[in-house]
């Protein structure tokens, strides 16, 4: 065979071999392989109640010529879980992975995804998405103007004071009790006496007065709201402050006079 003849049927070889790759045929070069199939990849629930659990069962399947193996199967939160049917599935044959969800604590549009790893090549990583409409039930639901009181600067000896509006944005009665060690709280200027009853659409004032003692420099605080509030049953509000002894201030004060005056 000339060298011509053989420089024509290579070239003509790799043309053949570039013309099976551009139309996919590259699987039949390279020996069997898995190929994961999802029959739908998407599910929806519709409206559904608050704390009910679903589940969906997404069904695959094996479309190539070698045993497929689930690798893994992860889901993008705590309140999701899944199951595989088979880590290992036939050519030919179907699997199942089981998602479930739990409703509670959720509210309005919910999208959650499932996450799934097998050995195909060509696609080894899957996403799954479930979606749920979560309608609730009237109850409570509470709110505050301010989740973060800055008191600003204190003289040793003085109290943390600060007020914040308890509001009720929910359909039905809205009870709560506050807690804060040694502090005291207030309603009206008086003594509150928990729990505080806030009706559906309004709001009340709460004074909280911390003792400060001997505290100086940076004082941090989270007052405790325990509410009937399913989905918000504890909340916190930061109350912050910065204390200075009375000397410190008189040295503010007397490095400042100028301008003070």
């Amino acid at each position: 065979m000339s060298k011509g003849i053989l420089k024509k049927l290579t070239a003509n070889f790799y043309i053949l071999l570039v013309g099976l790759l551009a139309f996919g045929w590259a699987p039949a070069l390279a020996g069997k392989q898995p190929k994961i199939v999802f029959k739908e990849d998407t599910h929806d629930f519709g409206k559904v109640k608050q704390g009910n659990n679903l589940t969906h069962e997404f069904v695959f399947k094996n479309d190539g010529d070698d045993m497929l193996t689930i690798k893994n199967v992860e889901t993008s939160c705590g309140c999701t879980a899944a199951l595989v049917s088979n880590k290992k599935v036939e050519p030919g044959k179907t699997g199942k992975i089981k998602v479930s969800l739990d409703t509670r604590g959720y509210a309005g549009e919910v999208v959650k995804f499932v996450y799934v790893e097998s050995d195909d090549p060509v696609q080894p990583k899957i996403q799954l998405k479930i979606t749920a409409a979560i309608n609730l039930p009237p109850q409570p639901r509470i709110d505050f103007d301010r989740f973060n009181i800055d008191a600003g600067l204190l003289v040793e000896g003085d109290s943390l004071e600060a007020t914040v509006a308890v509001r009720n944005k929910g359909e039905l009665e809205l009870k709560f009790e506050c807690a804060l060690e040694n502090a005291g709280f207030f309603i009206n200027g008086k003594e509150a006496k928990f729990p505080v009853k806030v009706a559906a659409g309004k709001d009340v004032e709460v004074t909280v007065k911390v003792p400060l003692l001997d505290r100086i420099g940076t004082v941090r605080e989270f007052v405790i709201f325990k509410t009937n509030d399913q989905i918000r049953s504890t909340l916190s509000v930061t109350l912050n402050a910065y204390i200075v002894t009375k000397d410190q201030l008189k040295q503010v004060f007397q490095k400042y006079k100028n301008i003070l005056k």
